[in-house]
């Protein structure tokens, strides 16, 4: 109990030992630490104190007096003498009852959910947290941490735009942790060896990565003896990952992943995070206690008709109530911290539209969640980017709310997958996607770079896979193959898996080489995914969450092996981010007449596209008004060689060859100021083959 007599002093700290209900989580002063945190339906909270990760018992508990340390929801205290590095945990006591939505169990170690650190200990295990008794010396641990001990030197956001962005999704611990990264083996996979690769990064160009999961996450959320690799089952929104830290003190995640943002913003690199709002590791009914079910059930997640049991729209066994005042409140504190504290740069957000959800799960058309994102004013410089779909079936794209989110644009996926591979009735619909999708996103003053355009990411297959694989093979995963998604329009080429012939190994690099030439002159805003620029394969595992081996890190001998595709990779980016025809802001215009840059369709014959059903091939002239920039793009899915007619220019004028995927290296790209002369009045596309022409 604490003692109503022992005061601090005012200019310490405004309040008594009794502590004070803001801000939530353990924020540290001069003289202590306060403690504060939600519990509306808790009958008692202890808050624990230990030394070490692993302790079976805190060195000190401070219990909670509901008369004295709560403040209407809040339960609070200061504790003196003790600072950052502090570990601490809860104890809530309350009603067992799921049927009515109570799941409080006093003999497990609750995580703050604003706990800013989280100390993982050699010995967690995640099912103690769910076995009955006690799981003290198994249980993370959160950590105090004071974020203004830190030198971000003189850092700030980058703020880059849209529409010169290029972002390159990537796992933090997988870039390093191959063997061949050439990083110390203590530093392999984490912050530290992420560091020592990132002049790879500004060699390829691209401006922004974006990292999947890095708030703390449960790596024993599989079957043993698999490991959650992805990290999508976060346990804690405002701690970065402890196992990708080398520095295994109780700061060492913070200050390391500190120092990555501070080395990606010297190189002039954004640093966007993939954020998990929509579910949590604690899984369905028979899942761990491990923070949020054990403070208040009913507010941070949404249940079912039955209170027992959780409402599922994530695919992972819960879903997180994200329009409950309580979690709102949390989700922006969380995004605020990682913005303010954290200097990170923008966050791609997993399973949006679970977000739009109200607490029985029904869709909302104004959900306060997303419109207080959008409108928050200390995430206004931010990259805000909806992967505006759920796993009940909820598909936003194109009507996801607010003015300012950008999209996942899986349609563009979609479409131009089954458009390259050669499938019937994709004309239309691929040059929308090369257009930003004018069909899917209506309002006509959105800036088309908020579709963020992409042909594989993190969820399906490699590149390299695309072209390599009829089926998914995720036999690895222990799922008897039946995870993962059995939509992916992909082609194998002629067979399946790796093989030495010759002729399908050709045809598959020129399939690659076509997916990215696609992608880069596409309006929109491009992504690609860790690993397509060297052939990085899954063996056609499109579902790899648990394949925490060489199966799914970068493995770095393969830069030479395939030099050639990383020389056209970095060409292409180098010369579509040098052209302000693929920076427009708007909508090109349809018709040269208006006046504005402009994107002009054809077929093999000039102004005569091609819409039917049957057709495997498009044209089209990009013309950038204030520059006077002319190119014609030749697409040719068609598996015979096709001749197109090519614009005619004024005397003087001619076009040159920049792009033909279908030539060997270094004739495939050619930098323009040596790029081949093309005299004729026609240009034969070979089979399957992108053609980029520029005026001179």
């Amino acid at each position: 109990m604490v003692n109503r007599s022992n005061n601090l002093k005012k200019e310490v700290h405004p309040d008594t030992l009794f502590g004070r209900s803001y801000p939530l989580g353990a924020t540290v002063y001069p003289a202590g630490v306060n403690f504060s945190i939600y519990s509306k339906s808790a009958h008692r909270i202890e808050l624990l104190l230990f030394d070490y990760a692993d302790d079976g018992k805190p060195s000190r508990i401070i219990e909670l007096d509901p008369g004295l340390n709560k403040t209407f929801y809040y339960w609070h205290v200061f504790v003196p003498g003790i600072g950052t590095g502090q570990l601490y945990g809860y104890r809530a006591f309350g009603p067992f009852a799921p049927e009515k939505g109570y799941r409080f169990d006093a003999s497990k170690i609750l995580i703050d959910p604003y706990a800013f650190g989280v100390a993982v200990g050699k010995n967690y295990d995640r099912e103690a947290a769910i076995r009955p008794g006690d799981n003290c010396a198994y249980a993370m641990k959160s950590v105090v941490v004071d974020t203004s001990e830190y030198d971000w030197e003189d850092d700030i956001p980058l703020r880059t735009d849209y529409a010169v962005t290029v972002i390159y999704e990537m796992h933090v611990g997988g870039f390093s942790r191959h063997p061949s990264s050439g990083v110390s083996e203590e530093k392999r996979g984490t912050y530290a060896g992420f560091i020592e690769k990132i002049p790879y990064l500004q060699d390829l160009g691209i401006t922004a990565v974006e990292l999947l999961p890095v708030q703390q996450f449960d790596e024993q959320d599989v079957q043993p003896p698999l490991k959650n690799y992805w990290g999508y089952n976060p346990a804690a929104f405002f701690a970065p990952h402890f196992g990708y830290s080398s520095e295994k003190s109780h700061l060492g995640p913070v200050n390391e992943f500190r120092d990555m943002v501070k080395a990606l913003h010297k190189a002039g690199i954004e640093v966007i995070l993939d954020v998990v709002f929509n579910h949590t590791a604690e899984g369905n009914h028979t899942g761990p206690t491990q923070s949020f079910r054990g403070l208040e059930n009913d507010a941070y997640y949404i249940l079912g008709e039955d209170k027992s049991r959780y409402a599922n729209y994530s695919g992972t066994g819960n879903s997180v109530n994200a329009n409950h005042s309580v979690v709102r409140r949390l989700i922006l504190d969380c995004l605020r911290h990682w913005v303010a504290e954290m200097h990170v740069d923008g966050f791609r957000f997993d399973l949006a539209s679970v977000m739009s959800r109200g607490r029985y799960g029904q869709p909302l058309d104004n959900p306060p969640i997303l419109w207080a994102i959008e409108s928050t004013p200390e995430l206004a410089g931010t990259k805000i980017i909806a992967e505006a779909w759920d796993a009940a079936g909820l598909y936003q794209v194109g009507s996801f709310v607010g003015d300012r989110w950008a999209e996942w644009n899986g349609h563009y996926r979609d479409d131009v997958r089954r458009f390259v591979k050669g499938d019937n009735n994709t004309a239309a619909s691929v040059a929308n996607r090369i257009m930003g999708s004018p069909d899917i996103y209506k309002k006509p003053t959105r800036n088309p770079n908020h579709s963020i355009n992409f042909n594989t990411c993190h969820d399906g297959f490699t590149l390299n896979d695309l072209v390599s694989y009829n089926e998914k093979h995720n036999d690895a995963n222990e799922e008897k193959n039946r995870d993962g998604s059995n939509h992916n329009c992909s082609w194998n080429c002629g067979v399946e898996g790796p093989t030495d012939d010759p002729k399908i190994n050709e045809l598959r690099l020129r399939q690659i080489k076509n997916f990215l030439t696609i992608l880069f002159v596409s309006q929109g805003t491009p992504m690609v995914f860790m690993g397509d620029e060297i052939r990085r394969t899954q063996m056609g595992n499109n579902n790899a969450y648990c394949q925490d081996n060489e199966l799914s890190w970068f493995n770095w001998n393969e830069i030479e092996k395939n030099a050639d595709l990383l020389r056209f990779f970095k060409s292409l980016i180098h010369f579509t981010q040098s052209r302000p025809i693929f920076s427009q802001e708007k909508l090109l215009a349809s018709t040269k007449e208006s006046g504005e840059s402009s994107i002009i369709w054809h077929g093999t014959r000039l102004g005569i596209p091609d819409w039917s059903e049957t057709s495997h091939c498009l044209a089209f002239t990009l013309h950038h008004r204030e520059s006077d920039e002319h190119l014609h793009i030749l697409l040719n899915a068609f598996w015979k060689p096709l001749a197109f007619e090519l614009p005619k220019l004024e005397t003087g004028r001619t076009w040159r060859r920049i792009v033909n995927t279908a030539l060997p290296s270094p004739k495939d790209f050619c930098e323009f100021v040596a790029a081949p002369v093309v005299n004729k009045d026609t240009f034969d596309a070979s089979p399957r083959s992108v053609v980029v022409l520029m005026m001179e």
